[in-house]
């Protein structure tokens, strides 16, 4: 089977406002009928995705905070991949106005107007993390720990490659995830930036989009995979 599996972003790319269409969720479900693999690749931290997604269960692996930690929705077991930021490191960032701040099992994640205190604050620490933009937030995790790293792990487990997966997303913290797949899409509504470095940009937007790009490995007419 060509390109057995699916991996894609869940905000902006399957879901607007934290919603999935029905349409997009019955997409899903024809996917795994035709014997294909969906693997969830998102930002979020665990909890918020499960209080807002009431179809995890279509999902054979999710890989949440940017990376950091994999889901499994069959038994909802957890195994986090990388360590939580030490507790000094959110003080000195309280301390310096950075705020909201939401600290999940290894990912803190914030807003872009701090960015420079963010980067400031792993600077003087001597701390081995890097920030990630997601449009207007901001993930900060261990250097090494993205999207792709977590995907990478993942398909590992179900006995897959990197390049038998198809990657959607929408954002620039998607990019790594989608260049490490063997095809790379990016939905109508993605980033300027991430459209131009995918190998096919669909249609449609969000949902509707991932739907067009379901259709397409379904029925076996997705572009032949870029040499890279």
């Amino acid at each position: 089977m060509r390109f057995p599996a699916l991996a894609t972003d869940y905000d902006g790319t399957l879901a607007e406002k934290g919603h999935v269409d029905q349409s997009t969720w019955a997409a899903v479900e024809r996917l795994k009928v035709s014997g294909r693999m969906v693997v969830l690749v998102t930002g979020r931290e665990l909890e918020e995705l499960l209080g807002i997604c009431p179809r995890v269960d279509l999902f054979d692996r999710v890989v949440a905070e940017n990376g950091a930690l994999i889901y499994r929705p069959s038994d909802r077991s957890e195994r986090t991949l990388a360590p939580r930021p030490p507790d000094e490191f959110v003080k000195a960032l309280v301390a310096k106005g950075v705020g909201p701040i939401s600290v999940g099992r290894a990912i803190v994640a914030t807003w872009e107007p701090h960015r420079e205190a963010v980067e400031a604050t792993i600077r003087a620490m001597g701390l081995d993390l890097r920030v990630i933009p997601n449009k207007r937030a901001l993930m900060i995790l261990p250097d090494g720990v993205d999207k792709a790293s977590g995907l990478v792990e993942v398909l590992s487990e179900l006995g897959l490659e990197p390049g038998d997966a198809v990657g959607v997303g929408d954002a620039e913290n998607d990019l790594a995830m989608m260049e490490a797949c063997g095809l790379a899409a990016a939905v109508a509504n993605a980033l300027p930036a991430v459209k131009a470095r995918a190998d096919l940009v669909t249609d449609g937007e969000r949902g509707a989009g991932v739907v067009e790009l379901i259709g397409r490995m379904i029925d076996g007419t997705l572009p032949d995979r870029p040499a890279r």
